[in-house]
């Protein structure tokens, strides 16, 4: 007569005897689902992201050109778009005006930055946008001709100096307005700001859209509704957001679903004998994996639904972080939906699930006779799928390094980033062959040393399985957070590199009324602006003024083709006196209107050099195709695009430039002056964000790895009590136990750290070197904290379990 068990009171009665197991298991399920469920937070806010129609609530219909830059990609059904945010306002032709005022009242609509005698910055438009955009007079009356104005405020002079785009004018304040700004006659705005015969937009009060639509035949976007906000820093927003839920989020979870289907596999494998002695007295098959599957049931959904808080918190804190910094609006809200959640911890059960199953497979199919014996050892023969699978797995990312290494530009970043998920799979597949592996090599030297030292060896040699499963999460923090890390200390470091070489000027004078952070030299940093008369007539004396802005253009080849936002400087005067571009070919001498000079790194990302026309997309959107008279090699700090400032008029909405450089003397009264050494030490907003990303990042995965790490040492230690039990009762002393432990931790430590480096070292190489031209900056002192601390965890998640299993052998 065969005994057959109830598997739901088995589950429950190990849930109850051997809690340790499935505490493991609940912690690496709950991380899993935090980490998953907050990024996926972050993913549908970005798709569902939106701001409300501020500045145009109470105009019905708009008509305004589109703030994307599009691209056509394939043919016939394969055909699809792909799109990046314009780096400023596109605008639409003033011509459309004509055509559309038969409709109905059409109100031109333009907005563009002045400057007061006092330096500070207000928003100025035509009159007649106060139709949808109200601003009530508080005295006086509205500008009616040239040379009048309207400002905000209830006092004032009768005369004011204004620096507009179209340079510095004097008017006649005819009224005062209850709100901060500046408003002109509608024809006179338009002139004034810098692009007479374009504009924002057009706002139709009493016409219907759709005839709208047929009036502009394409040329221009009729929007309605919640469309009508024409947030510029919207696309960016949901690019950041999508890029953190999307591209990061599948990392996380890839890491998530391998370290906790790797400590569910623990869990069922540390309970062999116990399988093996339910085979021997009579279950079957199929209640040893109905046991399985329940124990994931009674776990796995307690995780989720926990897990969803942190993940929660997680998000928001995240989402907080990106709006203090700037790259999201204020009027974006997170978005919290069951979506993310459900996913998330549907996820964790079917993780459970599936590694329950793989790991029950052996004690389920194994004959009730042999399982005793065949549970007390560790099966040596590789597994007949995850071994080809990981062997695949290692030879894709073998082939991903070879291809990163021999490309240049976004061909080797591409190829780069799939050699650490490539090699990360093979480590996570073929974990007992490499455990092996390196508990041989790393295991001589031990064998030589103290008996401890040699027991240590002997044990991580004969017991790969648990060596693996302590090692993969090891490995998983160093390859992710060395990449994302040292990805931006390279980066930084060339660039800084750079600007040092290349920066020729004794000083620079920022021309948006604040130096940016780092210090001056001169003037506060609160002091006047620079009208446009100054820089004037400091350009006429020998300084060169610069406008840094960003364009777009087409890089990649065939189908895997995309756009670049590129930094570009606009140069006024002549360059060479303080610049040292680095160039590689051509002559910096020929730059003129119609011709640009571009970096190497986007010379080959575009196919293109020295003579060739490029495509580029000016910051409006405008697209343009300039003959390249010279490729250098320092655009990284620099620019990736410089080309004449006269190309740029019309195209930027401040329409002036924003630094003057200097050899020698800087003139008195232009405001605050950085030296070059400390115009060198800023970085860009841009830069600060990738570098805080990056870094957040790494914390996010570092911090899980090492958690889940953590977790799997602990559960190994507990689970080898009686083991531990067994060698004090045959003469071992406490402390050679412990020594035993400790070398076992070096030894797992130090496999996880040669692992972790190696990817990592196998990623950056090709990277920094498509992006920086050199190899990677790894700082001492940073790369040895992670090393300390993955040491560190390492001991103490051994050292405390062990500590408190020996306590209690002795009663």
């Amino acid at each position: 007569m065969s005994l057959r068990p109830r598997s739901n009171g088995l589950a429950r009665a190990v849930l109850r005897f051997r809690p340790a197991a499935f505490a493991g298991t609940f912690v690496a399920l709950f991380l899993a689902v935090a980490i998953v469920s907050a990024c996926g937070i972050l993913l549908e806010t970005g798709a569902r992201a939106s701001t409300p129609p501020t500045r145009y609530a109470e105009a019905p219909v708009v008509v305004a050109a589109d703030q994307q830059a599009r691209l056509q990609m394939g043919r016939g059904d394969g055909a699809y778009e792909v799109s990046a945010p314009l780096p400023d306002r596109a605008r639409v032709d003033a011509a459309l005006l004509e055509r559309l005022a038969p409709l109905g009242r059409a109100v031109p609509d333009v907005v563009f930055p002045v400057r007061d005698a006092a330096g500070r910055m207000l928003d100025a438009s035509g009159w007649g946008s106060t139709a949808f955009s109200p601003a009530e007079l508080r005295a006086g009356r509205a500008p009616a001709g040239p040379g009048e104005v309207v400002l905000g405020g209830a006092d004032g002079p009768d005369r004011v100096t204004l620096d507009t785009p179209a340079g510095p004018r004097q008017f006649r304040v005819v009224g005062r307005a209850d709100r901060p700004g500046a408003w002109f006659a509608d024809t006179e705005a338009r002139s004034l700001s810098g692009h007479p015969d374009a504009l924002d937009a057009i706002v139709l009060f009493g016409a219907d859209a759709e005839r709208a639509r047929a009036a502009v035949d394409g040329r221009a976007q009729v929007l309605t509704g919640d469309a009508r906000a024409l947030d510029a820093r919207l696309a960016g927003a949901q690019e950041v957001l999508t890029g953190l839920g999307g591209s990061f989020g599948g990392i996380a979870t890839l890491v998530a679903v391998f370290t906790a289907a790797g400590t569910v596999a623990l869990s069922v494998g540390q309970r062999s004998r116990e399988f093996a002695l339910l085979r021997a007295v009579g279950a079957t098959p199929r209640q040893i994996r109905r046991t399985v599957a329940t124990e994931a049931l009674l776990v796995a959904p307690v995780a989720g639904a926990l897990g969803c808080v942190p993940g929660i918190a997680l998000a928001s804190w995240w989402f907080g972080q990106l709006k203090a910094k700037g790259a999201v609006p204020a009027d974006v809200d997170l978005v919290v939906s069951w979506i993310p959640l459900v996913s998330a911890a549907g996820l964790a059960l079917v993780t459970a699930l599936i590694a329950g199953w793989a790991a029950s497979r052996r004690p389920a199919r194994i004959r009730p006779g042999l399982a005793l014996a065949s549970a007390a050892v560790e099966r040596l023969r590789p597994g007949w799928i995850r071994t080809p699978l990981g062997l695949a797995a290692l030879a894709g990312g073998t082939a991903c390094a070879t291809l990163a290494a021999t490309s240049s530009g976004p061909d080797a970043a591409n190829a780069a980033l799939g050699v650490v998920m490539l090699f990360m799979l093979a480590v996570a597949l073929l974990g007992p062959l490499v455990a092996r592996a390196c508990a041989a090599v790393f295991g001589l030297p031990l064998r030589a040393g103290s008996a401890s030292a040699g027991l240590a060896a002997a044990n991580s040699r004969t017991h790969a399985r648990r060596l693996a499963s302590a090692i993969t999460p090891i490995v998983l923090a160093m390859a992710f957070s060395s990449t994302l890390v040292f990805l931006h200390t390279s980066e930084d470091r060339a660039v800084r590199q750079q600007q040092e070489a290349g920066l020729l000027a004794d000083h620079v004078v920022p021309l948006d009324g604040s130096a940016p952070h780092g210090g001056t030299d001169g003037a506060a940093v609160d002091g006047a602006a620079v009208d446009r008369a100054a820089v004037d007539r400091a350009v006429a004396a020998g300084a060169v003024a610069l406008t840094r802005t960003s364009v777009l253009t087409v890089v990649g080849s065939g189908g895997d083709r995309a756009f670049h936002t590129a930094s570009a400087q606009g140069v006024t005067g002549d360059l060479a006196k303080v610049q040292d571009l680095g160039v590689r070919s051509g002559d910096l001498s020929r730059l003129a209107p119609g011709t640009v000079a571009i970096d190497r790194t986007l010379a080959e990302s575009t196919h293109t050099g020295t003579g060739d026309r490029i495509p580029l997309r000016l910051p409006d959107g405008t697209p343009v195709r300039p003959e390249i008279v010279a490729v250098y090699t320092r655009g990284l700090g620099l620019g990736e695009v410089t080309l004449p400032a006269a190309d740029l008029a019309g195209h930027t909405t401040a329409g002036r430039p924003t630094e003057l450089l200097f050899r020698g003397p800087v003139p008195e009264g232009l405001g605050p002056v950085l030296s070059a050494a400390a115009w060198t030490s800023e970085q860009s907003v841009d830069r600060q964000l990738n570098a805080w990303a990056n870094t957040t990042m790494a914390a996010v995965l570092g911090g899980f790895a090492a958690v889940a790490a953590a977790n799997t040492l602990v559960m190994t230690v507990l689970d080898r009590r009686r083991e531990l039990h067994m060698l004090r009762l045959i003469g071992s002393t406490r402390r050679q136990v412990l020594r035993m432990l400790y070398w076992e931790a070096l030894l797992v430590s130090g496999t996880g750290i040669a692992l972790g480096s190696a990817i990592a070292l196998a990623t950056l190489t090709p990277l920094t070197k498509a992006m920086t031209g050199s190899a990677p900056y790894v700082p001492p002192l940073v790369y040895g904290s992670f090393v300390a601390a993955a040491v560190g965890l390492t001991l103490a998640a051994t050292a405390l379990p062990a500590r408190r299993s020996l306590r209690l052998s002795r009663t």
